[in-house]
């Protein structure tokens, strides 16, 4: 493996940038297969997901038909509410619809490109101290763990603040070769657009960055912390512009804040999604949807969380810990760069109390990947050191214990691979364990038989999530496990009806592999990009299931309904005389009957239904203007709120009429 050397001080005491030796002629090939590997992972059968989150497709949708909506990230094209989160995620979603046109390729195929550059991005940043070897194992990792498989082919927030997030790591670690400002002012920046992608979960990392480069960086301490005031002042102005221009414009004219409570984003960033989420105390929610597991120091093992993300954690602890007590100065700060990032991450996730889903765990498989692809090269070239082999050979030991576990919780999958990989994976162990002592070919076969034990479990958890459908808000990763999650056994969501939070059974969809989200096949786009169509999955998301506020149908809000032809072409005809074709409680629901007709949909209440918009006096001015086509039912008036009271007003004014399943209100006929 190649080495890599620091070269003696500068005059200003700083240490020089670091160099390597010349490659040897295998690694770029070697980096090319693992970029173009993961390439065509994540582009297989890209399109299968159809809309995937329709939640956030109607907002790319809407963007590629108007800017004012692109800007603010509104759910529609004619700027009645936004997404509740900010839009920086749909922009290149947005400009890719716009050239490419409306389609599920269009969409996803920056997502997956995302994830490519991340993998990128790690593997220079693993390499610039701990070598090629080193790169690849972290850059193999990211690729292969099945959470980033899942959202870098998928259109939620989570492929771009990723991305990002590994980009302010790289610079940062490079601002502590030679105390360079400008990398830490890049950090900056890509830390502040993160927050315009997902507001605070960008900063969880702040602690320890602040913290490393404090404490580390070759430099005096007053230019440490000048550089540092710097960088906040970065993330400020990347991450603020945006947030003023919001505040400033005057809310008549602009679309209402999804997920606030008073139309405004500073609301929505404190409280719903800041600090609601640690406390659970999220006014407007539906609660911790699908958050079944406990809080604590091990949640990250648990059956919900284990197989997106656990299979390299506890190796990666056992790595970080040898590496920064072995390891000299250099290498020891671009290990803590990485591993207080996973710990600052780790603690908040493991003990927040808000809304918390499985798929969020993806913010820390770089971190994981980078420590395991450092700890692992730094120990690798001490291998003479009995210790430094011992423990490197435990990790490989532990790796393979915890994948036989995680296999062994989904019955009847591939009962062969758990034996297996445990049976490699110790073996390898042993080998790694008394490396010292093996000539080159026998050392070189117990690396190669180690990493492979490694990374076969989350591999075909891997793909099984590429060769499986998904839909919904609530996408999960690999095989479905006795818990009831998985891609394979819940496609979009929860598998069964009385999973967590309430999600239906998706049922198996015609023509696809067994258990793939029926929900993502019923709209999934044709051409154009219009929604098929078909029958409801089991757990009764029809046409008329969208729930009102806290009394409706959860599974609804959270997976959109199927759409019929007949509905279709109802809300198609004359909808260019119209602001809103049809309004109908929750942003997902609308987003259905929005993408199925192409045209605009209010969302009442935005997201869960609860937000204060519009208010009945407002939706009565809209309807007497003759502004709203259509209001489509959901087919039960319970609930509270301003969703529930539009809903009453409606039934009370207007002559209902079924259009296949669903109860429909002629907003223009009396």
């Amino acid at each position: 493996m190649t080495t890599l050397t620091l070269p003696p001080r500068s005059d200003t005491g700083a240490p020089s940038r670091p160099t390597t030796d010349r490659d040897p002629r295998w690694v770029r090939p070697a980096v090319l297969g693992l970029l173009l590997g993961t390439l065509a992972l994540y582009l297989w059968d890209l399109s299968a997901s159809g809309w995937a989150n329709s939640f956030y497709s109607a907002a790319v949708q809407a963007g590629s038909e108007s800017w004012k909506a692109f800007f603010f990230g509104s759910s529609d094209s004619s700027n009645f509410i936004t997404v509740d989160k900010p839009p920086a995620s749909l922009w290149p979603m947005g400009l890719s619809v716009r050239v490419f046109g409306l389609n599920s390729w269009a969409m996803l195929i920056p997502e997956a490109l995302m994830g490519v550059a991340a993998v990128g991005v790690l593997y220079k940043a693993v390499r610039r101290r701990f070598g090629p070897g080193a790169g690849l194992i972290a850059g193999a990792a990211l690729a292969l763990t099945p959470v980033a498989a899942l959202m870098f082919r998928y259109n939620n927030p989570e492929a771009l603040l990723t991305l990002l997030m590994v980009c302010s790591l790289y610079c940062v670690q490079r601002a502590l070769e030679q105390a360079r400002t400008k990398w830490l002012l890049l950090a900056g920046a890509c830390i502040g657009f993160g927050f315009l992608t997902k507001t605070f979960q960008a900063f969880l990392i702040l602690p320890a960055l602040t913290l490393v480069y404090g404490l580390c960086a070759p430099t005096t301490v007053r230019r440490r912390l000048w550089q540092l005031a710097a960088a906040l002042g970065t993330i400020i102005v990347s991450g603020g512009w945006w947030v003023a221009i919001v505040e400033l414009w005057p809310a008549s004219s602009r679309p209402y804040i999804g997920g606030s409570q008073d139309n405004s984003f500073l609301s929505l960033t404190f409280g719903y999604n800041g600090f609601g989420r640690l406390t659970g105390n999220e006014t407007g929610s539906l609660g911790a949807t699908g958050n079944s597991s406990p809080t604590g120091i091990f949640r990250m093992f648990t059956t919900e969380m284990g197989g997106e993300i656990s299979w390299l954690l506890p190796a990666a602890v056992v790595l970080l810990a040898a590496g920064v007590w072995l390891t000299r100065k250099g290498e020891r700060s671009a290990l803590l760069v990485w591993g207080g990032s996973l710990f600052c991450t780790l603690a908040v996730f493991d003990f927040m109390s808000g809304i918390f889903h499985a798929y969020y765990t993806i913010a820390i498989a770089p971190y994981i990947a980078a420590v395991v692809g450092m700890g692992a090269g730094a120990l690798w070239q001490r291998r003479g050191s009995i210790a430094a082999s011992s423990v490197l050979g435990g990790a490989v030991a532990v790796t393979a214990i915890w994948s036989y576990v995680l296999l062994g919780r989904v019955s009847g999958y591939y009962p062969w691979l758990r034996w297996a990989v445990l049976v490699a994976g110790l073996v390898a162990a042993a080998g790694i364990a008394g490396a010292g002592r093996l000539d080159r070919r026998l050392r070189l076969a117990a690396v190669a038989l180690a990493v492979t034990a490694s990374l076969a479990g989350p591999f075909a958890y891997t793909l099984s999530t590429v060769t499986t459908a998904h839909g919904g808000a609530l996408p999960t990763a690999g095989p479905s496990t006795r818990g009831g999650m998985g891609g394979m056994g819940g496609g979009g969501g929860r598998g069964g009806a009385g999973g967590p939070g309430g999600a239906p059974s998706q049922g198996n969809a015609p023509g696809r592999t067994q258990g793939q989200s029926q929900q993502s096949q019923q709209t999934r786009p044709q051409g154009g990009g219009t929604a098929t169509t078909g029958q409801p999955p089991s757990g009764g998301m029809s046409d008329n299931s969208a729930g009102v506020g806290r009394g409706g149908n959860t599974a609804a809000l959270l997976n959109g309904v199927t759409v019929s032809s007949a509905m279709t072409k109802l809300l198609q005809a004359d909808a260019g005389n119209y602001t809103w074709a049809a309004a109908t409680v929750g942003s997902t629901t609308a987003a259905s009957y929005q993408l199925a007709a192409d045209e605009p949909v209010m969302a009442i209440g935005g997201f869960n239904g609860t937000d204060p918009a519009p208010t009945l006096a407002q939706f009565e001015k809209y309807v007497t203007e003759g502004r709203i086509h259509y209001f489509i039912s959901s087919g039960s008036k319970s609930g509270s709120g301003t969703a529930a009271q539009i809903t009453t007003w409606v039934a009370a004014h207007y002559t209902e009429k079924t259009v296949g399943s669903t109860t429909v209100y002629d907003l223009t006929v009396s």
